[in-house]
């Protein structure tokens, strides 16, 4: 199934597409889905790794620094210089500016890990990175944007998404971990979760397109020029990151790893935010959404092609 893992995806999303398209009226459902889903993926990922040593991730101020530059200053840089050709329409603009200032905190990590990135180091900078975004969007949204946005922002689904996509299922793992030495029942379940990655992805993958593509269909047009950025961030964010990752002298891991911090976006924390905006700015939700699909396929081209580029100009 590993083997096969990248055609299972590919697979998934398109299932999802199909469901989401035929019975729109199962989005609601399938959305419910993405947060045990995605809570599953990283307690599986998270029991994976040798726990007891994530926290030495902090240690590494080289690769801390260099995660601090690549996502809030040198992508905010980006998303204002891609977001001028969008200040015509104020609600794509939002949504492209929120979601894109925002680093992942969730997926980011099994995506990095399966390219054979020092996850380890994001896991142990996650909350790191959710205090800091959380500081500093309303502000370069400010400056982006305009004060609308900054009027709605609320840190709720930042705190939410810490503790049910992180905390709880990095107790559970390392409870299992624990646990595992002293009872051959919960041994055994430790070392068949990994055979249930590329299932928790399919789920993960399926539903997050599924609850999703309707609405995007619905606005297809509309959402064209959103498309196109985020398909130009992503080789842009990566080489960015790229660039930021060598001048710290990072070592080919840790630079996979920060390679897909600069690309992977918090969408399905900053999509709540979206849809409490004013009526006037609708569409920015949608336009979250549409990032969320974008990132989906680029993550599926990374993680092979990322180990390639930079083992071949790293190592």
């Amino acid at each position: 199934m590993n083997r096969q893992q990248i055609l299972l995806y590919l697979v998934s999303i398109a299932a999802g597409s199909a469901l989401g398209i035929a019975l729109p009226s199962l989005s609601d459902q399938l959305g419910f889905l993405i947060t045990p889903f995605l809570g599953l993926l990283l307690y599986i990922t998270f029991l994976s790794m040798p726990l007891t040593k994530a926290l030495q991730g902090l240690k590494d101020l080289r690769f801390i620094f260099a995660l601090m530059v690549t996502n809030f200053i040198a992508v905010p840089a980006l998303v204002f210089a891609l977001s001028r050709l969008l200040v015509a329409d104020q609600a794509v603009l939002i949504g492209v500016a929120l979601v894109l200032l925002a680093p992942c905190v969730d997926y980011v990590i099994v995506f990095s890990g399966l390219a054979g990135g020092a996850n380890q180091k994001l896991l142990a900078a996650t909350p790191l990175l959710l205090v800091v975004q959380m500081m500093l969007i309303p502000v370069y949204m400010y400056f982006i944007a305009g004060k609308s946005p900054m009027e709605i922002f609320s840190p709720e689904p930042f705190i939410e998404a810490l503790i049910l996509l992180i905390l709880i299922p990095l107790a559970l793992a390392w409870s299992t971990q624990v646990f595992a030495k002293k009872h051959s029942v919960i041994r055994y379940v430790s070392h068949s979760a990994e055979l249930c990655m590329v299932p928790a992805m399919m789920g993960t993958l399926f539903c997050v397109v599924g609850s999703q593509i309707h609405s995007v269909s619905t606005h297809f047009e509309a959402l064209v020029g959103a498309a196109f950025i985020f398909g130009a961030f992503v080789p842009l964010a990566a080489f960015f990151a790229y660039i930021v990752g060598r001048s710290y002298r990072l070592p080919a891991p840790a630079l996979r790893a920060l390679a897909f911090s600069g690309v992977t976006r918090n969408s399905l924390v900053v999509l709540p935010i979206a849809l409490a905006l004013p009526p006037e700015f609708s569409l920015a939700s949608s336009v979250v959404v549409t990032q969320t699909l974008v990132e989906l396929l680029a993550m599926l081209v990374m993680i092979k092609a990322i180990p390639i580029l930079i083992k071949s100009t790293s190592t």
